[in-house]
């Protein structure tokens, strides 16, 4: 199922970098995320309450676009 909140995301496992695309077009880089969650998120029913509720809180981002 499409998500409303993400459109596509990229896991870089070499530096633990979790590459989040919005729907809006926003670009964020969340840092240090481990493969684990990688693996949680992917299977996710819905991506965005993932995201709100166990990948913002615990791991720091940068906006990239």
């Amino acid at each position: 199922m499409p998500s409303s909140v993400v459109h596509h995301f990229i896991y870089f496992p070499n530096t633990e970098i979790l590459r989040i695309i919005y729907q809006s077009g926003s670009v964020y880089d969340y840092l240090k995320v481990p493969s684990d969650i990688i693996e949680k998120f992917g299977k996710a029913k819905s991506k965005g309450q993932f995201l709100n509720k166990v990948i913002k809180p615990r791991f720091k981002y940068i906006r990239i676009e």
